[in-house]
């Protein structure tokens, strides 16, 4: 799917920026209800968050999801088997690593931390995992793809990931 690593970079951007926000609104509109100011305090908190996603993204949860997803899957796969594989693992891990980051800003380190956290892993699991590979990943593959169209053959696809 991608060329170089700065293409692969570019498409992690897209996902992390677009999943940040929107997973921020949402957790902002279950702590205040719905109003026009989650997306003020969403962008407010975006560069803080944003920063952490892509550390969580590049040096943990992509790394763990090359080894889960080297185990999986086949060199003759489709891009499209690799593309919801890699969407999958990747949204569950950051719904792990971003979950802490929402816990830590907004309970902090106290005796509530245990089942905040598991509160919020499962409420951001049962909305990031369908947003991401039902709406958020298959438009930036998308406009990825406009960007940057792949290249011909599937087997040099396959040995650019």
């Amino acid at each position: 799917m991608f060329k170089n690593k700065k293409e692969h970079f570019i498409f992690i951007l897209m996902i992390a920026a677009t999943m940040v926000f929107i997973m921020s609104c949402y957790n902002i509109a279950i702590i205040e209800g719905f109003s026009l100011n989650i997306f003020k305090y969403a962008a407010l908190g975006f560069p803080l968050a944003f920063i952490y996603a892509l550390i969580g993204d590049i040096f943990i949860v992509g790394r763990i999801v090359k080894v889960i997803t080297s185990k999986i899957l086949k060199p003759n796969d489709t891009m499209k088997k690799v593309g919801l594989c890699m969407s999958f693992f990747t949204s569950c891990g950051m719904v792990i690593w971003m979950s802490l980051f929402g816990v830590i800003a907004n309970v902090g380190l106290d005796s509530n931390f245990i089942s905040a956290y598991g509160v919020a892993i499962v409420t951001n699991f049962i909305f990031a995992i369908p947003l991401n590979l039902l709406i958020v990943s298959p438009l930036m593959r998308f406009l990825f793809f406009k960007m940057f169209p792949p290249i011909s053959g599937i087997n040099e696809q396959t040995n650019a990931i």
